[in-house]
């Protein structure tokens, strides 16, 4: 497995044509690996190629990649790098993954960031099938993320706040629920919202666009389950993993910040 990261350029037309299409980019990202077609897909269980958008501010865009093969982004570099200020390497930086997957161990804590597409399924009868729909705000994807289940699938569980960092009292409530939003080590960053066509087929006939919610989310976690860990940085969470969704990346955190 391998890590990638790819800056963009953004004061290039090719640059915000791709940060703006989840589409587009999708393709971008699959013409990095020659050997895949278009009509490959991943099966359930096999490591994929997953990618994620992380806007740190308007001229400090980055893409991370993580891959079974080391991707060639040449064709990214000439539309949307800085093709001639290359002076030492490709223009891209890519590093094994293998490493930091093989030593995570149960109990180890990290910093963490994830781009995910938070849904539900809803129906407004008993007598209709149920319907996916994204999470709206931030209060809701949040929970969404700190679902129990989620995150024992997961191979990890969200660090929770000392009590007396936290700025709203015990017991505050949200719609007769705990109120999750201050307790957990865990904040909703980025939340967009995309609409884009996703024929693949040159001439095929345009249909109602999609439309994806996506949120960022950084925070801090500790490993439960190596090997759920492991499928989880390799497989990603939850939908829309081909349209920038589901990669979660881990830092360590910070002298003496372990809980």
């Amino acid at each position: 497995m391998y890590l990638t990261r790819f800056r963009f350029n953004a004061a290039r037309t090719g640059a915000r044509r791709l940060m703006s299409s989840r589409q587009v980019m999708h393709a971008a990202v699959m013409a990095s690996f020659p050997h895949l077609l278009p009509t490959d897909q991943p099966t359930p269980d096999a490591p994929r190629v997953l990618w994620r958008l992380d806007h740190n501010a308007p001229g400090e865009v980055f893409l991370f990649l993580v891959s079974p093969d080391a991707p060639d982004l040449t064709h990214l570099v000439e539309q949307a790098g800085w093709p001639t200020a290359i002076v030492d390497g490709p223009g891209w930086q890519t590093r094994s993954y293998t490493p930091l997957l093989d030593r995570l161990v149960a109990g180890e804590q990290w910093e963490f960031r994830l781009t995910a597409n938070p849904v539900h399924h809803i129906r407004r009868t008993d007598n209709e099938p149920r319907k996916r729909t994204a999470h709206l705000t931030a209060y809701h994807q949040m929970g969404w993320l700190l679902d129990e289940d989620r995150q024992e699938r997961g191979g990890f569980r969200i660090l929770e706040k000392p009590k007396d960092e936290r700025l709203l009292p015990e017991g505050t409530t949200h719609q007769g629920r705990e109120h999750h939003g201050d307790r957990y080590e865990v904040t909703v960053r980025d939340h967009r919202s995309h609409a884009f066509d996703n024929s693949r087929a040159a001439g095929a006939r345009r249909g109602k666009p999609v439309t994806l919610v996506t949120a960022t989310f950084d925070g801090r976690l500790e490993v439960t389950d190596p090997t759920l860990m492991r499928r989880t940085l390799t497989q990603g969470i939850g939908k829309a993993k081909a349209y920038g969704c589901g990669l979660m990346t881990l830092a360590p955190l910070p002298q003496g910040a372990a809980r």
